[in-house]
């Protein structure tokens, strides 16, 4: 975190939260402590509030700009917690993304700034927006992996096709960029699987068919 009014030095680390509370995001003592030292340096301190909020990707992980703003500017419709004398500010659009995450100091002895540990990923599909899916569930699946999601993996230079559906589970492969890439675990998961989950009830299981020793860009060998 560098000053009251400029994105924070934020590491790209998004580790699982330790433990569960109803709060969208935990502040630990140590990131707390770091806020208020740089809060203590503005006019009006007790007046400013953490304003955390997801501007967007990379990769796996979401990005963040960390600012401290006054309280009283707040929109209608963020969210703001107060504790320990902190208030915590975050956008109406970025607290689903946010929730269960926390603030906390890095890992690594003497490195500087906050880091936030998500346990959220980003669909690195970007948003697929809906879609009529009609017929049996591998057409379901063909129609939404030919209108959805090969459009967005296209940009990758990738592709996925159905190899069948057998119960409740369906089998894809990936070709292209993606077949072998380091990433197409996490564009499975994240993206494709998500992806037909959400829009195919009928399927309630993903399988990876690719054989990824092969493709461009070989990763699994």
């Amino acid at each position: 975190m560098g000053d009251a009014n400029s994105a924070a030095n934020l590491q790209g680390m998004t580790d699982t939260a330790a433990g569960k509370t109803d709060e969208i995001l935990m502040v630990t003592d140590g990131a707390r402590a770091t806020v208020f030292d740089i809060r203590s340096r503005e006019d009006d301190a007790e007046g400013l509030g953490l304003r955390v909020e997801v501007t967007g990707a990379s990769g796996v992980d979401y990005t963040y700009d960390l600012s401290l703003e006054p309280v009283a500017d707040a929109a209608e419709d963020d969210w703001l917690y107060s504790h320990d004398g902190l208030t915590v500010i975050i956008p109406a659009n970025s607290v689903d993304a946010m929730r269960g995450a926390t603030l906390d100091l890095p890992s690594v002895a003497g490195q500087g700034g906050l880091v936030i540990r998500n346990p959220n990923r980003p669909n690195p599909l970007g948003d697929l927006g809906q879609l009529e899916l009609t017929g049996d569930a591998a057409n379901k699946v063909r129609v939404l992996l030919a209108e959805r999601i090969n459009p967005a993996l296209a940009a990758h230079g990738g592709f996925a096709e159905l190899v069948g559906v057998e119960g409740s589970t369906a089998y894809v492969t990936m070709g292209g960029g993606c077949q072998g890439c380091s990433m197409s675990a996490a564009t499975l998961q994240e993206g494709i699987q998500r992806a037909i989950l959400e829009a195919i009830p009928e399927v309630t299981d993903v399988i990876d068919a690719t054989d990824h020793q092969q493709g461009e860009n070989p990763y699994y060998t």
